[in-house]
C-alpha cells in the first residue's frame, strides 16, 4: 500500500473502526486499521481518501447510530404523611371496633358481605379494608402496608398514592364479590396492601422507569410484583387469595393509568386534595356503615 496515507475515520471503539474497514473492503478501497490500545483509526491512500470518505458518509447516513432515550427522572416524594394516615386509620378502627364504640358491632357493620353488597351496601368495600381479625392480622398488614406504602408514596406522592390504593382495593373487593358466592365474607387491609404493590408495578412498567432493552428488563416490574404477591399473599388457611390477586390487578391498572397524569402529581394542591378525598371516603363509609 502507498505510504502516503490519510485518516478517514478514528474512534475509541474498535468495532466502529472494524465496521468502516469492512465497508471499504466491500468497495475494494485499500486501507489499513491501526490500533494503539487507546483508540483506533482507518487509513487509506491519499489518492483514494475522497472516495473513501464518501463511502463512509453514505454508510453512516444509511446506518445512523441508535437514539438512546434518556432515562426518566424519578421524582421522589415524601411518603410519611400517607404512612401516618394509614397507620392511624387502621389502629383507630381496630381500637374502636375492639371496644364496640357507639354500641356497634364494627365487624358486622363493615365487613365484606356478598349478599349485602349486592343489595347496595357498597361502603363495605371500603370499611372492610380497615378491619382485622386479631392483633397478628393487624400487625402483618401494618408492616406490609408501610413497606409497600413507602415505595408508592415516593413514586406518586402520599395523597395520590393512598387515594389510588383505597380505590383500587375497593375495586378489587368488588370484583372478588362478583366472582364468588354471595355468602362470601372478608375483612382486612391486605387487599389494599396488594393494591399498593400493583400500583408500584404498573406505574414503573408503564412509565418505563426501568431499562426495557431486553425482555427480562421489560417485564421485570410485572414479574417482581407477581413474585411478591405469591410469596406474601398466598399463605395461610384463611387467606383470601382472590382478594389479594384482584387487589394487585386493580392496582396495576391504576398504576398504568396514573402514568398519564404524572406531570400533575407533584403539586401540593393535588396531593392534599387526594389525601383529603381518601380520608373522607373512609370516614364517610364508616359513618354510613354505623348508621344503617
Amino acid at each position: 500500500m502507498d505510504e502516503d496515507l490519510r485518516v478517514v475515520f478514528e474512534s475509541r471503539n474498535r468495532q466502529s473502526c472494524a465496521d468502516r474497514a469492512l465497508v471499504l473492503s466491500s468497495v475494494q478501497i485499500p486501507h489499513r486499521l491501526i490500533d494503539d490500545g487507546g483508540s483506533c483509526a482507518v487509513l487509506v491512500p491519499a489518492a483514494m481518501s475522497a472516495q473513501a470518505a464518501k463511502e463512509l458518509r453514505l454508510y453512516e447516513e444509511e446506518n445512523p447510530p441508535p437514539v438512546i432515550a434518556p432515562q426518566p427522572v424519578i421524582e421522589s416524594h415524601d411518603p410519611m404523611p400517607g404512612l401516618i394516615g394509614y397507620v392511624l386509620t387502621v389502629c383507630l378502627v381496630a381500637g374502636m371496633a375492639g371496644y364496640s364504640f357507639f354500641g356497634e358491632n364494627w365487624v358486622s357493620a363493615g365487613r365484606v358481605d356478598g349478599v349485602l353488597i349486592r343489595h347496595g351496601e357498597v361502603w363495605r368495600l371500603v370499611t372492610a379494608l380497615t378491619l382485622h381479625v386479631d392483633v397478628k392480622h393487624l400487625l402483618g398488614n401494618l408492616v406490609f402496608g408501610v413497606f409497600f406504602g413507602i415505595f408508592a408514596g415516593r413514586l406518586l406522592g402520599p395523597g395520590i398514592a393512598w387515594l389510588a390504593i383505597v380505590l383500587a382495593a375497593a375495586a378489587g373487593n368488588a370484583v372478588n364479590v362478583l366472582l364468588l358466592e354471595a355468602t362470601h365474607r372478608a375483612i382486612g387491609a391486605s387487599t389494599a396492601v396488594f393494591a399498593a404493590l400493583g400500583i408500584i408495578a404498573g406505574y414503573v412498567w408503564r412509565g418505563k422507569l426501568m431499562r426495557q432493552d431486553g425482555w427480562s428488563n421489560r417485564y421485570g416490574p410485572i414479574v417482581g410484583g407477581l413474585a411478591l404477591l405469591m410469596y406474601t399473599g398466598t399463605g395461610g388457611p384463611n387467606t383470601d387469595i382472590g382478594a389479594h390477586l384482584l387487589g394487585f390487578v386493580c392496582g396495576f391498572a391504576a398504576g398504568m393509568l396514573l402514568v398519564r397524569y404524572a406531570a400533575t402529581l407533584g403539586t401540593r394542591l393535588s396531593q392534599g386534595a387526594a389525601g383529603a378525598i381518601a380520608t373522607g371516603l373512609v370516614v364517610l363509609s364508616w359513618i354510613v356503615a354505623l348508621s344503617v
